[in-house]
């Protein structure tokens, strides 16, 4: 029978110069309901703000158990993993779907493992990651479900009419992208990995409440050291796990002068024009010309948030913070600002297999089928309501 496979063959040429052959599709899914006790202690909580624990619970519990079914379909088939996972949310008929989509890849001179390996990385990635020196274990996801709440609504536009920095909302927004981080670093430290690299951000809207995502590839490079393991293990210990949102291609150039990986920084900052500051604003925009006004925000709300990731490099003793990039969003009249980067550092034993990265593992596929909904979206991305910079 012919293999059906997502790979695409620049894809399988990376994958075959690490011994690996194509397999076949795996496709998993689980329909959820949210639930009255999900809805009603989201409604309780959104009151306060923060993390709505009982939605974050339900679309993990979604999330796991999709992918869980296609680790079945790869252990049916034998295989020694399976690249480029995926780990969707569609909204149907008033329930949720979670869907998880991969290829599962063999290797010809090796007996199935008993448990294969899952990676967020497409085969090109994979290639990079392996040949960088790290060995792919598990696909590993970190989600928080949050609301800024009624009552921190009620303050913060209070405090809006003010110019400045709107603290209690940044409060908010830094603590659930680091509490994201901290447990997508939980579930790579319970896989044995010793890293967690590739890492993929998304925001996402959710009944109400938004979902903050973070998935990547749980991974061990020797050059790193054991992993944390057991009871003994102090509760900082998930933090000091390597994490990085770098490409695997850039970690393998980064590897290839000798510097790896220490840890995904980020900073947010939420901030107000002010009531004067707005009105003045709106009167200089009839005219052509600067509104300084907003020019100033700006400037400081990006200064701020960049500072934020160079203090906490500098904690852990970063040489370079690399990849920086910066998003703007609007919250109802405040700006919120983020920046996330890599923070790095010279280490021996980073130098990759290989002189060079072949061609075929930087070629970008072409999509050959494109559909109006395809051209839509990607006129939302590169049109106005903020987004990356």
């Amino acid at each position: 029978m012919p293999i059906m496979t997502g790979l695409s063959g620049n894809e399988i040429f990376c994958l075959g110069l690490k011994n690996f052959s194509p397999g076949e599709l795996v496709v998993g899914n689980s329909v959820h309901s949210l639930g009255f006790l999900g809805g009603l202690g989201a409604g309780l909580k959104g009151i306060m703000g923060g993390e709505v624990a009982q939605v974050t619970e339900i679309i993990r519990e979604g999330r796991l158990q999709s992918h869980g079914r296609i680790m079945q379909e790869v252990k049916d088939f034998g295989a020694h993993g399976v690249t480029g996972v995926s780990s969707e949310l569609r909204h149907m008929q008033g329930n949720v779907e979670f869907l998880s989509v991969g290829s599962c890849v063999h290797s010809p001179d090796a007996p199935a493992p008993a448990r294969a390996f899952s990676s967020s990385s497409n085969g090109q990635e994979l290639f990079s990651l392996i040949d960088a020196g790290y060995t792919p274990k598990q696909f590993v996801i970190g989600n928080v479900a949050y609301s800024v709440g009624v009552a921190g609504g009620l303050f913060g536009a209070l405090k809006s009419l003010g110019r400045g920095e709107i603290k209690e909302f940044s409060d908010v927004f830094n603590a659930t992208r680091h509490l994201a981080l901290r447990r997508i670093s939980a579930e790579a430290r319970a896989a044995g990995a010793n890293a967690v690299v590739g890492i993929e951000t998304r925001i996402m809207p959710f009944r109400g409440v938004h979902e903050m995502l973070m998935l990547g590839t749980a991974a061990y490079h020797p050059a790193l050291g054991a992993a944390p393991q057991g009871s003994a293990v102090p509760a900082h210990a998930a933090q000091d796990l390597v994490t990085s949102d770098l490409t695997c291609e850039e970690m393998w150039n980064l590897a290839s002068l000798g510097y790896m990986p220490l840890k995904l920084v980020l900073g947010t900052a939420v901030y107000s024009l002010g009531l004067v500051g707005g009105v003045m604003a709106m009167f200089k925009g009839m005219a052509r010309g600067e509104i300084s006004e907003l020019s100033t925000l700006i400037y400081e709300a990006r200064e701020h948030a960049i500072g934020l990731i160079r203090e906490e490099a500098s904690a852990i003793g970063a040489d370079d913070v690399v990849g920086i990039t910066t998003h703007i969003h609007e919250l109802g009249g405040l700006i919120e600002f983020m920046a996330i980067g890599t923070a790095v550092k010279r280490r021996a034993g980073a130098t990759p297999t290989t002189a060079s990265l072949p061609v075929q593992a930087i070629i970008r596929d072409k999509d050959t089928w494109i559909s109006s909904d395809d051209l839509f979206a990607a006129a939302v991305r590169s049109g106005g309501g903020g987004g990356g910079e």
